[in-house]
């Protein structure tokens, strides 16, 4: 015992590297992208116990095969299911190649995805902030006649948080069916409003619950999503969460986010979305009906297809997407993120469209919520300079929408960032819009925010101090793991 005691910190420096060897190992036989790997091994091989820690909250794919396996089977289960019993109509490539032929290579794509189909019938209003955001969605909520679906990563119980979750609650008891999917880890509504809640008869699931004791590798996995559906007829999808943080009546900082409010065939892919995401949280606690696939009403010609990805597809069907819509421009590529920490393949592509003489505009934050993301993107952006891509730093205060526009001809809207953990880690879905006028919009937006930035100039980005490309190296070095 005296010897232990003599020479404790010895013992678990010694310890600490054979876990840190055996993690190595583990990570080496994942065979994941080189960039992250390394990451992993320099952290857990520099950094006594700091690695380790990082590696147990994020490294690790606890029970990942097996829980998304089963949520694959789930899926594909219900989507048969809603397809079979409710016999909706889709649309078939065919019937549409005429109409957009310049983006079918896009559609074909996502067509083998069965939560992907294409739909015509469709009207999209364009949102800029929370504040309006609020005021349409508490309106339709109010509205609602049969049911309410919430499937959100951030609901908080603050001034704004407790007005909806209190609305839903009187829909509730009015007799109308609310189920509601917070993730457990982006959320925070207290146990008395839980409490209420349930009383209420709102159903309430929590995604992949985080117990503290069994901690391993669930900060990844996060359902990232923001989707609201009410009486199957109205679907809202985007970067705006249910917190005082995405409204500027009562948040300090403006915010600057888009949303989309969806009516038409749409809102059936983002129903069976949602219903394959209860379908696993609840256990298998599913009824659907009719009702929920009310008969579209819509006459406007909007042709949208909603994307989704996650651990649990097979494909980073938004990457993807992306990658493709990026490849096939001709004019010009307008992206607007708040974290711009790409893959290698999305870098290329928009390197060899700026150097193609396609305009390639990026808008990112100058300030961002998070230091690390704001050091990792800054780290992204000499290369793009370089060939040719138009940089923007938002000033006017935090931009966190996540658009894309391309040639007047696509857009899209949603939850996925440009970065690895929207690609490869969490669960995200977005809008993909085919329609001019659209399209249009999205750019006069864009073209606005533009007057709220400053363009970074290549000879001025390269002067920054040693100091800060340093940190950029370390956060980029950092990023595939947070």
């Amino acid at each position: 015992m005296e010897y232990i005691r003599e020479h404790i910190w010895q013992i678990l420096i010694a310890l600490n590297y054979i876990l840190a060897l055996s993690a190595v190992i583990a990570v080496l036989f994942k065979k994941i992208n080189p960039t992250k790997t390394l990451s992993y091994i320099i952290v857990l091989l520099v950094f006594p116990f700091l690695g380790l820690i990082v590696y147990y909250l994020f490294g690790q794919e606890y029970r990942k095969s097996k829980i998304f396996n089963r949520k694959n089977v789930l899926n594909q289960s219900v989507v048969k299911q809603i397809q079979d019993e409710l016999e909706l109509d889709t649309k078939t490539i065919e019937s549409v190649d005429e109409l957009l032929e310049e983006k079918s290579k896009l559609i074909r794509l996502l067509y083998n995805s069965e939560n992907s189909k294409l739909t015509i019938k469709n009207d999209v209003e364009l949102i800029k902030d929370g504040d309006y955001k609020m005021e349409l969605l508490f309106e339709d909520l109010r509205n609602a006649k049969h049911h309410i679906h919430i499937e959100y990563f951030i609901i908080k119980d603050d001034t704004l948080g407790a007005k909806f979750l209190n609305l839903l609650c009187s829909k509730a008891g009015e007799g109308v069916q609310v189920k509601m999917i917070i993730d457990d880890v982006g959320s925070s509504i207290s146990s008395k409003m839980k409490r209420k809640l349930n009383q209420s008869g709102v159903e309430l699931y929590k995604f992949m619950p985080v117990l503290f004791s069994r901690f391993t590798g669930k900060m990844n996995y996060r359902d990232h999503r923001k989707i609201a559906i009410i009486d199957g007829k109205i679907g809202y999808v985007g970067g705006i969460n249910i917190s005082d943080n995405y409204i500027n009546s009562k948040n300090k900082r403006y915010w600057r986010d888009t949303h989309v409010r969806i009516t038409g065939e749409a809102v059936r892919q983002l129903q069976i979305l949602f219903f394959t995401t209860w379908d696993f949280v609840s256990d298998g606690k599913l009824n659907i009906s009719k009702d929920h696939f009310p008969k579209n009403e819509i006459k406007e010609n909007v042709a949208l297809q909603i994307a989704a990805s996650g651990p649990d597809t097979d494909w980073s069907n938004i990457m993807e997407a992306l990658f493709v819509a990026i490849t096939n421009a001709e004019e010009y590529i307008y992206i607007t993120t708040p974290y711009f920490i790409p893959n290698d393949e999305i870098v290329t592509a928009l390197q060899v469209a700026a150097r193609s003489n396609i305009a390639v505009k990026l808008i990112v934050p100058k300030v961002s919520d998070s230091w690390i993301a704001e050091y990792a993107t800054n780290s992204y952006l000499e290369k793009l300079l370089e060939a040719g891509v138009e940089v923007y730093h938002y000033t006017k205060g935090f931009i966190h929408a996540k658009t894309i526009v391309i040639d007047g001809a696509f857009s899209t809207v949603g939850t996925a960032n440009m970065d690895y953990r929207s690609f490869n880690i969490n669960f995200e879905v977005n809008a993909f819009i085919y329609d001019k006028t659209f399209s249009e919009r999205l750019k006069s937006d864009f073209e606005s925010d533009l007057k709220n930035t400053e363009q970074l100039k290549l000879e001025t980005w390269m002067n920054r101090s040693r100091r800060k490309r340093f940190i950029e190296a370390l956060a980029r070095l950092a990023a595939p793991l947070l």
